[in-house]
């Protein structure tokens, strides 16, 4: 399977990531291993997880995700040799552990590393951006890691434009490592935090781009459709949003698209991201092998110019 760079970071990913917020969540240790067997032996070599997921779900504290992934490369070498492995920090675990500050970063690593079982982690994200702690700060912490060899490159997630660009000036002008990957959330529903400034900053600096909530909760699968269905998920009190005539407008461009192609909804759906000028691959996540090898349908489904224009027009802001 193709691969496609992330930045300038050497680091290639096939061109869709599974992700890890489902594992300790909706998918218990086994599940996860299974999912993950089929994911890599079908060529796809991203993960991403979060240090603080799943804390969500009634029970956990979080450091969930990181466990099973770790638990799962434990049992064969080779999975983690074939792995990029993608996780963050700064995501709240309690009041005195959040943030970006440099103790913070370099503590949480540890934790990381240890619920992994691995001694380095190919792409450690930012997961939100810190106001209270200097970039510099931040970077500088991450140089540290990457000279120790617990990090190979790093990355951002939820930095609007300007953020973004005043993390890679400092890096710059401090000659820090800077950041080669952006994480947005970014589907057919969702376009206009990426779209603009952002995309176009990406695209100006090379950076690597991997989008999350790339099925909008679900909603893009077709899963949801009406206000009962919401009850019968998880994930049901997210999708309630989407479900206005401008979500259904999308779901009937998508069933039309799925129709001719012999594809579901949601293939169509992350075939359109693998396509999106800008992106390098989209984070989805599953449940179930029937899951996992839909998303391995849709890395192969190649969309035609008049598929991608039904799709964009359908997903218009206003009609």
């Amino acid at each position: 399977m193709n691969k496609r760079p992330l930045g300038r970071s050497g680091i290639e990913i096939a061109p869709l990531v599974f992700g890890g917020n489902v594992f300790g969540w909706t998918a218990d240790q086994a599940t996860s291993f299974a999912l993950l067997d089929r994911f890599v032996d079908a060529g796809l070599n991203a993960i991403d997880t979060a240090d603080v997921y799943s804390k969500w779900s009634p029970g956990n504290q979080g450091g969930e995700s990181e466990t099973i992934i770790g638990n799962w490369f434990k049992t064969s070498p080779s999975r983690r040799q074939k792995t990029v492995l993608i996780t963050k920090v700064g995501a709240e675990f309690s009041p005195d552990k959040k943030g970006l500050a440099g103790k913070r970063i370099l503590a949480a690593i540890e934790d990381s590393l240890r619920r992994l079982q691995t001694d380095h982690i190919d792409l450690y994200l930012s997961h939100y951006p810190d106001p209270q702690v200097p970039i510099e700060e931040t970077l500088r912490a991450y140089e540290t890691l990457i000279q120790q060899g617990k990090v190979r490159a790093i990355g951002s997630s939820n930095y609007d434009a300007a953020q973004l660009r005043a993390a890679l000036n400092v890096a710059a002008e401090k000659q820090l490592p800077r950041y080669e990957v952006h994480q947005p959330e970014y589907n057919l529903y969702d376009r206009a935090g990426f779209e603009g400034a952002l995309r176009d900053l990406c695209l100006q600096e090379g950076l690597g781009v991997i989008t999350y909530y790339s099925l909008a909760s679900g909603f893009l699968s077709g899963k949801y459709r009406s206000e009962a269905d919401l009850q019968q998920s998880a994930r049901g009190t997210r999708v309630g949003k989407y479900l206005d005539a401008r979500g259904v407008r999308i779901l009937n461009a998508l069933d039309a698209v799925a129709g001719s192609r012999n594809a579901t909804p949601a293939e169509v759906s992350l075939a359109w991201l693998i396509a999106c000028e800008g992106v390098t691959a989209p984070i989805a996540s599953a449940t179930s092998i029937r899951q996992v090898d839909s998303l391995i349908r849709a890395t192969r489904l190649k969309l035609s110019a008049e598929d991608i224009q039904a799709l964009d027009q359908a997903s218009q802001s206003a009609q």
